[in-house]
């Protein structure tokens, strides 16, 4: 019902304000209007990304998304996320190094519930590397679980405060919600996902700058 009641008047402000911006009817006149067009819909498109992070962490914390479990491969997912964020890597200027690509090993996840931890990661490592920065990820077998780890360079941060940034709308005003003007949501649902498929998320401080993000997920009967 939320999200019905939510989603409905935003569906209008995108459409209309769309048609608004591209003058499909005509021209609105003063070019103020097209500008002020162009905010309303690009304000639109940031609080239906809030809505929708909101209500995926109401969902994972009430348990009502349900994950199946299968032998996913780590490599096709990594190059599919990947292939979508050629765009902002090449705009940052920012190089992805998956170290053994060939031979990365397989999880038992959900293919859906796998791509969102592994999106927002890579995401997160890509948007706040610098120019130049080089994100590395790779993985590797630990006892019964394969764990995938994601480094990036960039900013220092205090590592008193790196596992608040795990943790939904606790995590105040960081280097991360500032950059990204956005409400820093990403890892604590990433964080939920991989519990909900019996795995864990855990951040930790880069000493020269930068976060490491480490994921566990129950290795595939089959992986190596």
């Amino acid at each position: 019902m939320v999200s019905h009641e939510l989603r409905t008047p935003l569906n209008s402000i995108l459409g209309f304000s769309e048609i608004l911006a591209s003058e499909l009817y005509g021209p609105l006149g003063a070019p103020q209007y097209k500008e002020y067009a162009e905010i309303v819909r690009d304000s639109g498109h940031k609080l239906l990304k809030l809505v929708n992070q909101v209500l995926e962490i109401a969902r994972l914390e009430g348990r009502a998304v349900e994950f199946e479990a299968h032998p996913e491969p780590l490599e096709p997912a990594i190059d599919e996320l990947l292939a979508g964020y050629a765009g902002e890597l090449a705009e940052g200027a920012v190089n992805v190094e998956v170290a053994e690509r060939a031979s990365l090993p397989a999880v038992l996840a959900d293919a859906r519930g796998l791509r969102t931890v592994l999106s927002g990661l890579i995401h997160n490592a890509i948007v706040f590397s610098p120019a130049g920065g080089q994100v590395r990820i790779s993985a590797a077998r630990r006892g019964r679980a394969i764990e995938v780890v994601i480094e990036n360079p960039g900013e220092r941060f205090d590592p008193a405060d790196v596992p608040r940034l795990l943790l939904p709308f606790e995590q105040g005003e960081s280097a991360l919600t500032r950059r990204s003007q956005g409400a820093g949501l990403g890892l604590p649902i990433c964080a939920l996902t991989a519990q909900a498929m019996n795995g864990r998320l855990t951040l930790a401080a880069a000493p020269q700058g930068g976060l490491v993000a480490r994921v566990r997920l129950p290795a595939a009967p089959f992986a190596a």
